[in-house]
């Protein structure tokens, strides 16, 4: 089944299916299926092959395990992660997931495996020393072994060890080492989807979402960078689907299109970091093409009241979500001042077409840190 057949057209759905670029699955989809698996052939004594999961957003894909063993109260599954047409490092990966069954009020508890890096330093989603295992994944897992063991009589109090073969070697075509997660890849993903992001072809699916939205008489669409901001956009301002512009990391497409093909106003709605590169004046803004630049945010920071010590300490922070938690603990408006830097350097890029700008910045929760209210042409 396609991402297409499960929504209505418009939005992120008629995006993907105008690229006609095949869409795969994420390492925490993944790592999922290979839970399930392993812990039904725990209760059960039989491997499900093909394992089917159920993705945030209602999908139901079907995975093929690629090996399987159990023994000694232990059981593994393990998966190859098809990245469809995007160009993902871990395409072709092999996932494993080992379950182990825990006495009664044990919960479920994740392990790094080999190929699985860990936490070593602050400012990420998770804490130090923790298994870079995504909170989405995380809880992806834990609903599917709580309805494996309502399902075959279990309590759903494991262990689960995710590891990854050659992950460590895989790791060093990431951002990992630098952002100081050590000793393999992480298990990603919010929607258990991966977007191909082909340049051309997403490029041409924003500006044929643009024009869907003109041609249904939207006045007021919205570019969001993935799945959690197209929902934050959606509960701030109520936008149909056919408003909402899957911009992902091309700013400057949504940007340039509407400068030609004005709306009247125009929400940028990302996470944090992402945004405060447009705010940088990147209008790419994908992790190979452009950065978090510390040292601006820095800047940014000083405008907004912190001393020389604060400032100090968000030049050097580990990441973009680091620099912001250090100032909102001590009551300096990063995300507000990001989000307004973003939407002039938007304006921008306008030139003076008749669109109004506001900004909307979140962090991985999709909890919004940052606003920025709506300046430009007919500002309402």
């Amino acid at each position: 089944m396609s991402v297409a057949e499960t929504q209505a057209p418009g939005g992120r759905a008629a995006q993907l299916a105008h690229t006609g670029l095949r869409h795969g699955w994420t390492t925490g989809a993944c790592a999922t299926a290979a839970a399930t698996a392993a812990y039904t052939a725990l209760l059960t004594g039989e491997f499900p092959d093909p394992v089917t999961i159920t993705l945030p957003k209602g999908q139901t894909p079907a995975f093929a395990l690629a090996a399987e063993e159990s023994a000694d109260g232990r059981a593994m599954a393990a998966i190859v992660k098809d990245a469809g047409d995007d160009p993902d490092v871990t395409h072709g990966a092999l996932i494993r997931a080992t379950v182990r069954i825990l006495p009664p009020g044990s919960g479920v508890v994740f392990r790094a495996g080999p190929g699985v890096g860990t936490v070593t330093r602050p400012g990420l989603p998770l804490p130090v020393g923790e298994p870079a295992i995504n909170p989405v994944p995380r809880q992806l897992m834990r609903d599917h072994i709580a309805e494996v063991a309502a399902r075959h009589g279990g309590t759903g109090d494991v262990e689960i060890t995710i590891s990854v073969d050659h992950g460590e070697e895989i790791a060093r075509s990431t951002w990992n080492p630098r952002l100081g997660i050590l000793g393999g890849i992480s298990i990603l993903g919010t929607t258990g989807i991966v977007v191909p992001y082909s340049c051309s072809a997403w490029i041409d699916s924003i500006r044929r979402g643009v024009d869907v939205a003109r041609a249904a008489g939207r006045r007021h669409v919205a570019g969001c960078t993935g799945s959690t901001s197209e929902k934050v956009a959606v509960a701030v301002h109520g936008l149909p689907e056919d408003a909402l512009l899957d911009m992902g990391d091309f700013a400057g497409a949504v940007l340039k299109y509407l400068r030609r093909h004005p709306v009247d106003r125009l929400t940028i709605a990302g996470g944090f970091a992402k945004l405060s590169k447009l705010a940088a004046g990147h209008l790419d803004l994908h992790s190979a093409r452009s950065q978090v630049n510390k040292d601006f945010l820095a800047g940014l920071a000083r405008a907004g009241g912190a001393d020389e010590r604060l400032a100090a300490e968000v030049a050097a922070a580990n990441t973009g979500l680091d620099a912001l938690q250090r100032c909102s603990a001590r009551a300096v408006p990063l995300g507000d001042l990001v989000a307004a830097a973003a939407r002039d350097q938007a304006l921008g890029v306008l030139r003076g077409a008749p669109v109004a700008v506001d900004v909307i910045c979140i962090d991985r929760a999709g909890t919004i840190v940052g606003r920025a209210e709506a300046r430009g042409p007919g500002a309402w």
